[in-house]
Order: C-alpha cells, then sequence, then structure tokens
C-alpha cells in the first residue's frame, strides 16, 4: 500500500534541518548617504562586506601600508596623482647592439668612448650607438648609475627619444620598430596625459618619431596615415588656441609642424604606393615660403615624377631662399636625365657656397657623363675636408668598383681616413653599410 504521508515528511524534515542551522548575521550594507567608519579611508577601500569570514565587521584604523595596497588606482578628484611609467623600464624591451657591423678601424679607435658617459655627452660627439646603449642603461638601472625614477617623466621620454633616433642613425631602424611598441598607444589619456594641466607628456618629436617606427612594426603604413592626421588635429586645436591668446610665436610654430605632418602624410602615401593620393595631399599643401619646407615637397613631387610640379616649389620659396630655388631646379635637370645642365647649375653653386651636398651632386653628374675620374676626385676633396656623410661615403664607394678590382682595399683605407677624423656632433662612427664592405 502507498504511503502518501512520506513526501510530506521529508519536506518536514528539510524544514527542521533549514530551522536548525546557525543563522548569518545580516551584513552591513551603506547607502549613498553613509560616511565611512575611516575618514581617511579612500573610497576604492574594500568594505566590511567583503571581508573575511573569520574577521569582525568593524575593524579598527588600516596601517598606511595596508591603505596603500588596498587604494584604487583611481586618484581622488583633486588629488595630484604621478604617472608610473616603469612599464618602460624593463630590460626585455630593448635589443643588445653588436659592433659587427662598424668597421675595425672605428672597433680600434682611441676616441672609442667611455661606456659609462652620459647620453647627451656621447651624442654632443657624435656617438650615437655608444648613447642608444647609454640611454638603455639609464633606462633599465643596468649600468654603473643609479636607473631613472618611473615617475620622472620627461627623463624617461628623453631617453627613449634618444634611443629611438640613434637606431635609426646607426641604421638600425628595424629595431626602434620593435622597440617603439612598448610605448602603445600614445593618444591614451589616462597613461600619458597630465591630469593637473591636460598636456601629453610625450614630447612632440618623439610622438611624431613614433608614428613611423609603429608602422613599419606592425607592418601597417595605414595606420601612419591615420595617426598624422590624429597629430595634425591637435595641431589645428593649438592654432586656435594660440591665436585667441595673440600668441604669434606659439602660433607659428604649430603651423610649421602642421606643414611638416602634411609632407609626412604624402611620404607615407608614396610607402602606399598610393601615388594618386600623394599627389593630392601635396597640391592640397599651402605653401609658406619656408626653404626647406618647399625642398621637401619638391623632392616628394620628384619621387613621383613630377618636375614641373618640382619647380613650381622652387618657385614658391621666399625672395631670401635664391640657393635652394637653384638646388631645387638642378635636381629637376637631373631627374629628366638633363646631366649637362644639371652640372652647370651644381658648378655654379660650388662656386658660390661651400656645402657638401652640393658636390656630391656635381660628382654624380660627371659619373653620368662618363668623367668619373674627375668625380671621384670631387668625392676625395671632400674628405679630406672633413666631410663624412652616408651619401657621401656611399658614392665614393661605388666609385671604387667602378674604378678598380681592388676596390676593398681602398675602403678599407677610407675607413682609416674617415676613423681619423675628430669627433662631431653630426657623427664620427660608421657601418660597413656607408662604405659598402
Amino acid at each position: 500500500m502507498s504511503q502518501p504521508a512520506q513526501p510530506a515528511a521529508k519536506g518536514h524534515v528539510r524544514n527542521k534541518s533549514s530551522a536548525s542551522r546557525t543563522a548569518r548575521p545580516r551584513a552591513s550594507t551603506k547607502g549613498p548617504l553613509d560616511a565611512d567608519d575611516d575618514p581617511l579611508s579612500s573610497p576604492g577601500t574594500p568594505s566590511a562586506a567583503q571581508a573575511s569570514p573569520n574577521t569582525s565587521l568593524r575593524q579598527g584604523p588600516a596601517s598606511p601600508r595596508e591603505r596603500q595596497m588596498a587604494s584604487s588606482p583611481v586618484p581622488q578628484i583633486g588629488e595630484t596623482h604621478r604617472k608610473d611609467f616603469s612599464f618602460l623600464l624593463r630590460p626585455e624591451i630593448y635589443h643588445p647592439l653588436t659592433p659587427l657591423n662598424v668597421p675595425l678601424a672605428f672597433r680600434n679607435s682611441p676616441k672609442q668612448p667611455d661606456p659609462r658617459g652620459q647620453p647627451e655627452d656621447l651624442l654632443a660627439r657624435g656617438h650615437f650607438r655608444a648613447a642608444a646603449i647609454a640611454a638603455v642603461q639609464e633606462l633599465t638601472g643596468s649600468g654603473a648609475g643609479p636607473g631613472v625614477d618611473s615617475h620622472d617623466a620627461k627623463r624617461i621620454f628623453d631617453l627613449l627619444y634618444t634611443r629611438l633616433a640613434c637606431l635609426t642613425l646607426i641604421d638600425a631602424t628595424p629595431l626602434a620598430a620593435q622597440e617603439v611598441k612598448a610605448l602603445e598607444d600614445l593618444n591614451s589619456v589616462r597613461t600619458y596625459v597630465d591630469e593637473a594641466t591636460g598636456e601629453h607628456l610625450v614630447p612632440w618629436e618623439l610622438r611624431v618619431l613614433n608614428v613611423r617606427l609603429q608602422a613599419l612594426g606592425f607592418g601597417d603604413p595605414r595606420r601612419a596615415v591615420m595617426s598624422y592626421h590624429d597629430l595634425a588635429r591637435e595641431a589645428r586645436e593649438r592654432i586656435a588656441k594660440a591665436a585667441a591668446r595673440h600668441d604669434n610665436s606659439l602660433s607659428e610654430l604649430w603651423k610649421a609642424r602642421l606643414q611638416e605632418l602634411g609632407i609626412k602624410v604624402a611620404s607615407a602615401l608614396v610607402d602606399m604606393d598610393d601615388l594618386p593620393g600623394a599627389a593630392h595631399q601635396l597640391r592640397n599643401l599651402r605653401g609658406r615660403g619656408d626653404p626647406r619646407l618647399e625642398l621637401s615637397r619638391a623632392l616628394l613631387w620628384l619621387q613621383l615624377g613630377d618636375a614641373d610640379s618640382a619647380r613650381a616649389c622652387a618657385r614658391s620659396c621666399a625672395d631670401d631662399a635664391e640657393t635652394t630655388e637653384k638646388i631645387i631646379l638642378a635636381l629637376c635637370d637631373m631627374a629628366e636625365s638633363e646631366y649637362e645642365d644639371a652640372l652647370a647649375k651644381w658648378q655654379a653653386l660650388r662656386a658660390e657656397l661651400d656645402d657638401e651636398m652640393v658636390s656630391v651632386n656635381a660628382a654624380i653628374c660627371l659619373l653620368y657623363l662618363g668623367r668619373i675620374v674627375e668625380g671621384r676626385d670631387i668625392l676625395e676633396e671632400l674628405v679630406e675636408k672633413g666631410y663624412s656623410s652616408h651619401t657621401l661615403l656611399f658614392n665614393l664607394s661605388t666609385m671604387y668598383e667602378l674604378c678598380t678590382e681592388k676596390n676593398k682595399q681602398l675602403k678599407v683605407k677610407l675607413t682609416e681616413r674617415v676613423a681619423a677624423m675628430d669627433e662631431s656632433p653630426a657623427g664620427w662612427e660608421r657601418t660597413n653599410a656607408d662604405f659598402k664592405l
């Protein structure tokens, strides 16, 4: 026979077990109008309801160490908060620099600097590789001196700019493109903007360099175009604010930066093989008569194969920039293979001024005209005068290759001559690539 009372009995047993369970004290709760028990505790301090079951609901004031560890990373309103950039000081971010790509004449030179030198002193003497190493040693604290404070934003970003710029100068741009990834997104307000002043903590030069290097590091040239436009938007806002304050000098500074960004956008479009887009960008740029900027525009037009537009840049130069106008016109002749006309212009400029770039271009014209010995003499004369740019050394090494089969001996002797030169802020140490070794 069935027993219908059995389910009710089971329910009665369950209720009895529930009644016999020890009552749990009600956790304290806070409403929006309740004040904290500890007037010194921060809003981020865990409430008593989140404490361990073995602790009482009301505790005494926490120790300063406990409050520091339990505090929220978000500061209170009006509280000054120094940014922590320790994530940029990790040694694993930075790559070691090998001296194997440096010619022996430089490695064994008595001019090799003290590895414990300051980056600023090394830069002033033209030791870019040593300055890059010294910057990392100070960033990571791996050198003889103390490391940089993780809250010292100005010093950290100065050292980072020194490191990345020096890597590009010593033909180590791929390493710079990898290391710059540690900066992540420089548009992050939480990380890179001063909460008190609203100013960006990263110097403008580093922000511009970061755009190109991150585009290379991530293999996305479109990233550069978008980032340059972000910087341009900020530059326009700065121009408007400076104009409202009638600060003409600051306004002119940001206008020049905006113009440079426009040229960099066109250059990035060329790197993307978007030649129509680059041409459209260059046409829409407003010329300001600055000879340096007009020369940059002309070079981009020549890279696009438009010599007529490059000549228009020469006509846009200011009245006191006659030399720049002549240089642009000579470059246009070279771009159209008019080497006789270009040589005449370069020789006229050589008679007016002692300039390395002018003489190198004259030597190249002589090379294309079959007068290689004359061109080689001009380049060797520049070396005797103390010039040693990458363009000069590379072209002279090329002429050595065209003149004789024993060109390696001439190149090695050239490294010894350059290594014997005085130190200069323009750079002293060279790499094997400069001499085509």
